[in-house]
């Protein structure tokens, strides 16, 4: 990453725009997504999940109901502001994903589905399609959210804790890829989104 996109190489640009936009790498993102996924680096990766998967988000600060609404120029706003002065950022988030998967393929050998927690306090961020039953639902994950292996550290938060099995293909960076902690803690992924059966767990 360093050697394709120059980010080792920031201190020797000219100028003061060029050095900013090779040192806003993609590990700015990661950190910002840590911090708040509804800050300015969370809409340049929730664009990215959009242009490469075709996914719009549906939240980001506000529920975006469609991309003619108020919500979504929010949305854009924030991902065109993330998204200037930086070196190809998608490019440098799809070799991300691309090493994500070839590692994940390494440490999980055969499997398709990792089983994942979330805790949610937020109820508008999600969309419910179906209720199956009183602790299971089909609901619409944002294009991109987190996710924990850690069932009790779900709790952490949220008031409610879904139960999911999510498919490895849409899995697109965990704390454990690289050396050093970025996310909040150890265990998190940051998981594509779309249509998902969520089960709640009880204490």
């Amino acid at each position: 990453m360093s050697v394709k996109f120059q980010l080792h190489q920031w201190e020797e640009q000219a100028s003061t725009k060029a050095r900013k936009s090779i040192k806003n790498s993609y590990l700015r993102f990661l950190r910002g997504w840590g911090m708040e996924s509804n800050s300015i680096e969370g809409a340049v990766l929730k664009g990215w999940v959009e242009s490469r998967m075709g996914l719009p988000p549906t939240f980001h600060k506000v529920r975006i109901s469609d991309l003619h609404s108020d919500g979504y120029l929010v949305f854009a706003i924030d991902r065109t502001k993330g998204s200037e002065r930086t070196n190809a950022i998608n490019s440098q988030l799809d070799l991300l994903f691309e090493y994500s998967q070839f590692d994940l393929s390494r440490r999980y050998p055969g499997e398709r589905w990792l089983t994942l927690y979330r805790g949610v306090t937020n109820a508008e961020e999600h969309e419910v399609l179906e209720t199956i039953s009183k602790r299971e639902q089909y609901v619409r994950l944002n294009n991109l959210s987190s996710f924990t292996s850690d069932m009790e550290r779900a709790w952490e938060f949220g008031y409610t804790v879904w139960q999911v099995r999510v498919p490895v293909s849409k899995i697109f960076f965990f704390n454990e890829l690289l050396p050093n902690s970025i996310l909040k803690g150890e265990g998190e992924y940051m998981v594509i989104g779309g249509e998902y059966r969520v089960r709640m767990v009880t204490w």
